[in-house]
């Protein structure tokens, strides 16, 4: 089979003409527009791609998808999300979690090189991208904070009632994960009842993520997507899943 090379007005080949191998890439080329991406998301489809290589366009096999009400906390992070609920201090630090506050910032700490890992998938490029569908209110960042230092957060892009996750970072002990604890929270909330995390890690499935046929993931997303979208202004996170605007 021949991958299909797209130009910037081409729509996308049906999901199901993704590859085997490697599995879910379903074509190339296009740009990181606004709309090519809304489009792309609507299709549960993604980019992902190296800054030496020209966009990639993926709709895997199997999604790993977190139901939210299926989100898993261990019982050390359970009662540290409870002291975080209750605005507690905790030995070393004050926490608190933010929405919408430092969008680019938090994509940058996401691209930041980890451990022995040489590179990044999100390039200058898909900054730009995603920065500019922050701005048009399809993209968000949750932002957790030790004691006003940004200290861990994830991104992703909200389309209807459908929560796409990108990526998330943590420079400090759970940081990243309750900065998802509180994105399930407000998810809930809003009856958004799936995250889509694309790839299959051990570090997902722990939290309750679990892989879902395409098929099943494309239904879900065709009817998610076309639902009304969300009140998600900026401001600080409170344990029930609101959102507390600044004054």
């Amino acid at each position: 089979m021949t991958l299909p090379c797209l130009d910037n007005n081409e729509p996308f080949p049906p999901a199901c003409q993704a590859l085997k191998e490697p599995d879910g890439l379903l074509a190339f080329g296009g740009n990181l527009s606004t709309s090519r991406l809304l489009q792309a998301y609507r299709l549960g489809i993604f980019p992902w791609y190296s800054a030496d290589q020209p966009v990639l366009w993926w709709s895997p096999s199997a999604r790993m998808v977190l139901q939210c009400d299926e989100f898993k906390v261990s019982p050390s992070l359970n009662k540290l999300l409870k002291r975080v609920a209750r605005n507690e201090r905790e030995p070393d630090a004050a926490i608190s979690v933010t929405t919408d506050t430092c969008f680019e910032t938090v994509m940058r700490a996401c691209a930041a090189p980890r451990g022995t890992q040489g590179g990044t998938w999100i390039t200058e490029e898909m900054i730009a991208a995603y920065t500019a569908l922050h701005h048009q209110g399809y993209a968000h960042s949750i932002e957790t904070w030790l004691d006003g230092q940004l200290a861990g957060g994830l991104y992703g892009i909200n389309i209807g009632r459908m929560f796409y996750g990108e990526s998330m970072f943590s420079n400090s002990s759970n940081t990243s994960k309750i900065a998802l604890a509180w994105l399930v929270r407000f998810l809930r909330a809003n009856q958004v009842p799936w995250i889509d995390c694309q790839q299959d890690t051990p570090h997902l499935a722990s939290m309750g993520a679990r892989p879902l046929p395409r098929a099943a993931f494309l239904r879900h997303v065709s009817e998610a997507v076309v639902q009304p979208g969300l009140c998600w202004p900026a401001g600080q996170m409170l344990g029930d899943g609101t959102i507390v605007p600044p004054m």
